[in-house]
């Protein structure tokens, strides 16, 4: 299709394109990354929004799953949803899991996002400076990893079943504990900041295979200590969740019932958390 010219046509290709369950768009300052959004229509007649980032876990595919699970919530909330997507192998080695530790090569995905939300703040002529961020899985990953170096950045944080941790520990580098933080990202770890964002962390029971969150010597992510926050998805969560109540954060632990590594079925409980935060932050 080519691009429309001007009046009607442009105001009919944006209803479609950028507004609602938008197109793909890559990232103005990476176009290797992109990103895909739900943008409530009313914000086209200036409505202000909040916004929720929700990260895909290894798959990518719950990048959409999760754009079009949170639009009801969206629409009825005014809040847009910004979900980006790291295609596998984006430097050309095939390899998964590089955005769920912040870097990868020449890639920091944290500051990419970050990128990713000024970009479209000023596309949709909102005020995104804070934003709450959603993980699940390597999404969670990411999620936890990026409240720990940006919390400046977050009225809240949903981090769901990640398979591996890093816990507030001075003592252990990264990715298993923040000793050498400043020296690897370029900032300090700040508790008190941490300890403003409200914080949820959300696990199915039946979360229990372990084959896909072992840690084993010679793996590309093998680090003593990889493997210590426990065996299972709900045990390194719940060791995390206390690591961030050590520092003073607010942690609300959710543990469902009967769910195993299901996104869906956490959906409902990362909305519900959400709600209240925002019900709670508008209020002020």
């Amino acid at each position: 299709m080519q691009e429309l010219g001007t009046g009607e046509a442009v105001a009919r290709a944006k209803a479609i394109y950028d507004y609602g369950q938008t197109a793909i768009f890559a990232s103005q300052v990476d176009p290797r990354l992109h990103m895909v959004l739900y943008v409530p229509p009313t914000a086209a007649d200036g409505r202000k929004l909040d916004l929720l980032v929700a990260v895909h876990g290894t798959g990518r595919t719950s990048a959409i799953d999760f754009r079009d699970g949170f639009a009801e919530f969206g629409l009825y909330n005014d809040c847009a949803i910004l979900c980006p997507i790291f295609p596998v192998g984006v430097l050309g080695d095939g390899a998964r899991s590089g955005y769920k530790f912040l870097e990868e090569g020449n890639i920091r995905y944290d500051r990419v996002v970050i990128s990713m939300v000024e970009e479209m703040a000023e596309k949709y002529r909102q005020n995104w400076s804070k934003f709450a961020m959603f993980g699940f899985s390597g999404g969670g990953h990411f999620t936890h990893r990026f409240a720990i170096l940006h919390p400046d950045k977050l009225w809240a944080a949903s981090i769901g079943a990640p398979g591996s941790v890093t816990l507030l520990d001075p003592a252990s580098d990264w990715w298993v504990g923040i000793r050498d933080l400043e020296v690897r990202f370029g900032k300090s770890f700040q508790p008190e900041e941490l300890a403003k964002v409200p914080v949820q962390m959300v696990v199915g029971d039946a979360d229990l295979e372990t084959w896909e969150i072992t840690h084993k010597p010679g793996g590309k992510y093998y680090m003593d200590g990889a493997n210590d926050a426990g065996k299972t998805r709900p045990e390194r969560l719940a060791t995390l969740a206390q690591s961030f109540r050590d520092a003073g954060v607010d942690v609300t632990f959710d543990r469902i019932p009967g769910v195993s590594h299901d996104r869906i079925k956490v959906l409902g409980y990362v909305k519900a958390f959400l709600a209240k935060v925002l019900k709670d932050r508008r209020a002020k």
